[in-house]
């Protein structure tokens, strides 16, 4: 088992625009004033360009698919929330909270990824039903893998029932670490939408908001959890959580690298930059319009392919 991909799915925007059914619990959201939706879409299309070139320019595998036009589905560019991919073959596919966002779910994508990619997809684990009972799981949006140590951290939020939490570690062999993580928002304690905006980990080091869990035993739990499995944790502020800095992705390139946005990387201190510096040449790329209009940042964009080659 190991923690970093090596290839990593993305899907190219045709029709980005700023979300309303998302909006209503994702407080990163923001509409750009005096800019057209075309404009939007074009500058959210420039971002997803250069920072592909920038993985793939730092040896990372990138398997790229356009989105569609019909259904509209401005959020398509955050793949990691509809799907997962493991090393034993399996495929897990989730139920999510915006009905707009359901569509994004794409059987020419799997089928592709069989054969025309070469992958080998051996079974579908399927948890969409779930949304007839409103109970959401957002993929690794929602659940934050220890891979290595079979660790799911999941910040309980309307997005990450534990209902489907609990299932998805049954069904994938993962211990669960829940708990609940907040941001300040109009001077209110409001739940943070995924997990994978506040924390992240990688294979020796966890990058972890901790002011953002509010209960003490909870936020002991969770460090006790990281330190058991041997993570440095390097800690960031919510101020730094609000630029993206917990929204990172260790990946496997030419050498081992640190993926973030360029927003995410200038609000890091000098002192946080060596610790992950420690853990991977760091790459990132301006995501602004992507940040402000859909309300997440680079790790939202990548899900990680770890399914098997058909010869093996």
């Amino acid at each position: 088992m190991k923690q970093c991909a090596d290839s990593i799915l993305m899907i190219k925007p045709v029709c980005f625009r700023y979300n309303e059914q998302t909006a209503t619990n994702n407080y990163y959201q923001h509409v750009l004033e005096n800019v057209s939706r075309e404009q939007v879409q074009g500058r959210a299309l420039c971002e997803f360009d250069d920072f592909v070139t920038v993985l793939k320019n730092a040896g990372v595998h990138v398997v790229i698919f356009e989105d569609t036009e019909m259904p509209s589905t401005p959020d398509s560019i955050f793949p990691n929330n509809w799907v997962s991919f493991h090393a034993d073959g399996r495929v897990g596919l989730y139920p999510m909270f915006a009905k707009n966002r359901r569509s994004e779910r794409r059987e020419d994508i799997l089928h592709s990824l069989r054969t025309t990619h070469g992958f080998a997809v051996k079974e579908i684990v399927d948890y969409t039903g779930l949304e007839n009972k409103d109970v959401y799981l957002e993929g690794t949006g929602s659940m934050v893998l220890d891979r290595i140590n079979n660790i799911c951290y999941a910040a309980i939020s309307q997005r990450t029932h534990n209902v489907a939490l609990e299932q998805f570690c049954k069904d994938f062999g993962y211990q669960s670490v829940a708990f609940s993580a907040y941001q300040t928002v109009d001077g209110r304690r409001l739940p943070v939408y995924h997990t994978n905006v506040m924390m992240s980990v990688g294979d020796s080091f966890a990058i972890v908001c901790l002011d953002s869990i509010d209960d003490n035993e909870e936020r002991a739990r969770v460090v006790e959890s990281l330190q058991t499995t041997g993570k440095e944790i390097i800690e960031i502020t919510e101020a730094q959580m609000n630029r993206f800095a917990g929204n990172m992705l260790q990946v496997i390139g030419n050498e081992t690298c640190v993926v973030m946005s360029t927003s995410a990387y200038e609000s890091l201190d000098d002192i946080q930059i060596s610790a992950i510096q420690k853990h991977g040449a760091i790459l990132h790329s301006s995501l602004d319009t992507i940040e402000a209009c859909g309300g997440g940042s680079a790790r939202c964009m990548m899900a990680e392919v770890f399914l098997p080659e058909h010869s093996q």
